[in-house]
């Protein structure tokens, strides 16, 4: 009776193959956008985003820390999603976390959803925009009272509206 013997090289082929099929069968690098209300493209996502913009919010790329000039916004006012306009956090739950991006206690209600990121050789959760599906960035546990939340968002996904309640 022969057995099957299975290697380490075996297992990181079968997990590449997985990996490539997830990405080839969403079409998206393992996003599927299907669930979201605001369906484009992604030719038409680009035009509209713009290389810097696409890479953050259709590809889950993060911009520099310290970069954004979102970092220093400081006026009452509303924070939108950059792809489809969706209102997304409030200035009244923004902080000076020091990481670098602009950092909210809480989103607004209905604004934001949440997955399970396992990039980077670790678990984290990834903050999407609930009507495009745009990658916003992460939420972490180390934040302020009163939620104990840290959105950690990239500045390149958000516009800014002053004055806006």
């Amino acid at each position: 009776m022969m057995t099957a013997q299975i290697d380490r090289r075996t297992v990181l082929a079968g997990a590449g193959l997985a990996g490539i099929a997830v990405a080839v069968g969403t079409g998206l690098g393992g996003r599927a956008d299907a669930a979201f209300q605001v369906q484009k493209s992604p030719a038409q996502w680009r035009a509209q985003l713009g290389p810097q913009r696409y890479a953050i919010l259709r590809e889950a790329a993060t911009e520099r820390p310290f970069s954004s000039p979102l970092n220093k916004e400081h006026r009452k006012g509303v924070f939108d999603c950059a792809g489809c306009a969706l209102p997304l956090y409030s200035s009244a739950t923004k902080f000076d976390s020091g990481t670098g991006w602009p950092s909210f206690w809480r989103a607004l209600p209905n604004a934001v959803v949440t997955k399970s990121d396992f990039s980077l050789g670790m678990k984290r959760t990834e903050v999407l925009c609930r009507r495009c599906g745009g990658h916003l960035g992460h939420v972490f546990d180390d934040g302020p009272p009163p939620t104990g939340l840290r959105y950690c968002m990239n500045g390149l996904a958000m516009t800014f509206r002053a004055g806006a309640a």
